[in-house]
């Protein structure tokens, strides 16, 4: 049989078929979205809603959580909240109706500010020394590639509890805890993996011809690989990047241990937001759709550049 013959015997899915998959994909997405809709709805409700059984779908909106987490309150007598003046704004309103008064700002905006920068600091050196390692690895005759890259590929492997207690002391000893820059390293090195892999597929796919066509003008090897590789692998850099910043995002356990005050992150810092008589939900809730902006903006800004970069080299010619 011929290789035409053999291309139109393959069957094609079947309408049902379709629509099958196309609602299976559908139901998933809802699934998946369930948790997210839950918690953005949470953070608009007042905290006996948020704990009232059975859960309440219809309620009367509230920024009583938004207030809880960028804030810390104290209690006072009915007769001492009298003699102040009116109050200062709607969270100052809101403390004023449980009979409290706002005593100083929460430490969710230091906290925050410090995921935005150990994220997005680590995810920068990551992806590019994962560039560099990766064209190292693509271009050039390198001994024991293959070991190198398995051994690159193990440190991702390797489940953080097993070295959370060796990184905590020897951070400890260098003055690394509980530091901005530490925690950039320690995510870098952790990233570095799966920038290296990840980007030496993309640069795997880009030929050769055009760098040497690039020399053979006159150009050398750095400028034939910023201006010609670079913009090339444009789409894997972008999906690597959203990668390794999600990872850096979203990290728990280093974060934990490692840090306690100056440098903690927002993962840490939002579950331990008590309220009175407990956990405050409406301002985890709120603290949580918070930190799910950045990542969400910035998918969505490079969304074109993931979707090209997942599919990139599926389809050989």
């Amino acid at each position: 049989m011929s290789i035409a013959n053999t291309a139109h015997s393959v069957v094609e899915p079947s309408p049902g078929t379709k629509r099958l998959a196309g609602s299976l994909v559908v139901l998933y997405a809802v699934i998946t979205m369930i948790p997210l809709v839950w918690i953005v709805l949470t953070s608009f409700k007042s905290p006996d809603d948020a704990i009232s059984y059975p859960p309440k779908l219809v309620f009367t909106p509230s920024l009583e959580g938004f207030c809880n987490l960028f804030t810390t309150r104290s209690r006072q007598t009915p007769e001492f909240i009298r003699t102040l003046g009116p109050s200062q704004g709607l969270c100052d309103g809101i403390a004023r109706g449980r009979n409290m008064v706002i005593a100083g700002p929460s430490n969710y905006v230091p906290r925050f500010i410090n995921s935005l920068i150990i994220a997005f600091g680590s995810t920068v050196l990551a992806v590019t020394l994962g560039t560099l390692a990766a064209y190292g690895f693509s271009r050039f005759r390198v001994p024991l590639k293959d070991d190198l890259l398995f051994f690159i590929l193990s440190t991702r492997m390797m489940p953080p509890i097993a070295v959370a207690i060796p990184i905590y002391l020897m951070y400890r000893t260098i003055g690394l805890s509980d530091t901005r820059l530490g925690m950039i390293l320690l995510y870098t090195s952790v990233n570095v993996s799966l920038a290296v892999w990840l980007l030496k597929g993309f640069i795997d796919e880009i030929p050769r011809e055009y760098e040497e066509a690039a020399m053979i003008d006159g150009y050398t090897r750095f400028q034939a690989f910023v201006k010609v590789v670079l913009p090339q692998a444009t789409t894997g850099i972008a999906a690597t990047a959203i990668f390794c910043l999600i990872f850096a995002w979203n990290e728990y356990a280093f974060a934990v241990l490692l840090t306690s005050g100056n440098a903690q992150t927002a993962p840490p810092f939002i579950p331990i937001i008590i309220g009175e008589g407990g956990q405050d939900w409406p301002a985890v809730a709120a603290g949580t759709t918070l930190f799910l902006v950045p990542i969400v903006v910035f998918t969505v800004l490079l969304r074109k550049h993931l979707l090209r970069g997942i599919t990139f080299g599926a389809v050989r010619k």
